[in-house]
Formats: C-alpha cells, structure tokens, sequence
C-alpha cells in the first residue's frame, strides 16, 4: 500500500509496477501456503494416493500470476507513460520507500538464501533447483531476488529520470521490471510443470529402495524400479524383482493344491477343463515370472527410505 501511495503521489510509473510487484508476491505466498496446507490432508475415498500434487498446482498458479499480472500490467505501464511521459513529482519519496522496501527485501532474502542453502548440500544452485521437488524451497528464493532486482531497476529509471530529465526513462524501467517478472515466471513454470506432471525419486533414493528389496530374503534380485513423487516427501514406486527358487517353488506348491482340490471338487466331465486351467497357471508360475508390487512412498517402502534419507 505505501508503494501505491508513492505512485500516486510522485506519478512515477516504476513505482507503480513495483507496487504490483508486491502485490503479486503477497498474493503468492498465500497461494503457496494454501497449498502447503492442502497437500498435508490425509489421503481419502477419492484420492487413494493423498493430495500431495495440490502444492504443485497452486505453485504453477503462482507462476502465471507472476507473468499475467505482474509481468503484463508492469510492461502495459511502462508502454503508457513511454507513449505519454509524465513528469515526476516529490522524488525523494520515491528514494525512501525504494529504500526501505530494498531494506525489507534484504532481510527477507536472506532468510531464503539461508534456507535454501541448508536444502541443497553440495549440490550447485541450478542443480538443486532442478533437481528440487519442494517448489516453496526455490519458488520464494526467485521472488526475493526478482524483486531486489526490481527496486534496483526502478530506482535507476527514476534517478536517471530525474537527471536527464526525460520522464521517458521512468516508463523503460516500467518495462524492464515487467521483462524481468516475465522471465523469472516462464522459468518457475517450466519447474512447476515438471513437478505438476511428475518427476522421478532422486537416484540415490531409488538406489536405497533397490537395495532394501535385494535384502528381502525371498527375492534373488531386482529387475527395475519405476518411481514418480507425489509431493516434496511422497513417492510412489513399482519395482519388478526375481524371487528366489524356494519362495517360486512355495508358489506352486499353492498352485498345485489349489489344482487338486479343484479337480476333487469338479465332476469327472469337467476334469479336463480343470486340468487346462491347472496347465496354465503353471505356465504363469515360471521361474522367470517376476513380482510387480506397487507401494506408496508415502505409506511403506519409499516413505521409509525418503525419511531415512532426509538430512
């Protein structure tokens, strides 16, 4: 509201994309934290798995809000006042809340930096972006930096304004800060919809999932594992895996007492159906069948590893 009221007073159009810009960020930390908290309900009726992929949706709303509103309505300003300059008036309120916001923006940055810092180990910063499944984790981080840099950029146009004396300059940073919400925003959403389609559990995840299934005494070794997250700390895994010749041979054990009592129970007409069903479920009993067992990361298997594995 103090950034509005900047604008209104002084006429600067930097000013008045950088209070939209902070509008945007309010709007998207309340976002976020709604989807914080509906991805944290327990799974239901209708969604066996949980709600975990909600964080990921509210964070690509995140993202289009970032480039419709404030990216579109700060270039839309910049692109006016350059078509119909408007002097600047009362400059040193500009520099003040400049300054303060710059100042509040600082602490809040760090305090991301630090955060982030602590979630990404030695992994560079990139990397750890992409590599992330939290979007809270990197998504505040851009915005605390994208809006450094917009207090800079308005703080130039306005300075440069003044100097020049061409009001012009103020409408071009108008731009600039719009060009750089837009840039930041198609980076985020490019993030946001990985997530939001699915990404696969981190390598060194599958590789502790893989491992606690060869340790299972009735299986001989893994196949391969299909993971894809859900949330942040939710996983869902299929791994296919070869068991071992006495748990296959338990296996047809069953089979065949199953066969047997079948054909005890069955007339002496339907004996050679009997027979043909117990021929096909030995043919499925093979030894190079494989067991398929789906789990939920958040449930048993994964959830475990990922728990485990949390610093």
């Amino acid at each position: 509201m103090t950034k509005f009221a900047a604008a209104g007073l002084t006429g600067s159009s930097a000013m008045v994309s950088e209070a939209i810009h902070s509008l945007v960020d309010t709007g998207n930390e309340i976002l976020l934290l709604y989807g914080l908290r509906r991805a944290a309900r327990p799974p239901d009726e209708l969604h066996p798995l949980g709600h975990g992929r909600e964080l990921y949706f509210w964070s690509f709303i995140v993202t289009l809000l970032i480039f419709a509103l404030g990216a579109g309505v700060s270039v839309y300003e910049g692109i006016s006042h350059v078509i119909a300059p408007v002097p600047i008036s009362h400059s040193i309120v500009n520099y003040v809340v400049l300054g303060l916001a710059f100042l509040f923006e600082g602490i809040s940055w760090g305090v991301a930096l630090r955060e982030f810092r602590s979630a990404k180990g030695k992994r560079g910063y990139f990397e750890a972006v992409r590599q992330s499944k939290d979007p809270t984790m990197f998504m505040v981080l851009f915005e605390d930096t994208a809006a450094l840099i917009g207090l800079m950029i308005a703080l130039a146009g306005i300075a440069t304004s003044e100097a020049l004396d061409r009001s012009v300059l103020d409408g071009a940073a108008s731009i600039g800060i719009g060009v750089l919400l837009g840039v930041v925003a198609m980076f985020l959403a490019r993030e946001a919809k990985g997530l939001l389609i699915g990404e696969p559990a981190a390598l060194e995840v599958v590789s502790s999932i893989c491992a606690i299934a060869r340790a299972h005494p009735g299986v001989e070794r893994s196949n391969g594992l299909f993971t894809v997250h859900l949330g942040p700390d939710q996983i869902v895994a299929a791994i296919s895996v070869r068991l071992r010749g006495h748990a296959l041979r338990r296996r047809r054990g069953g089979d065949r007492r199953r066969d047997r009592g079948a054909r005890q129970e069955r007339p002496s007409g339907g004996r050679a159906a009997a027979d043909q069903a117990a021929k096909r479920r030995r043919v499925r009993a093979r030894p190079r069948t494989a067991l398929r067992a789906s789990v939920s990361g958040s449930y048993a298997l994964a959830r475990r590893v990922v728990d485990r594995d949390s610093p």
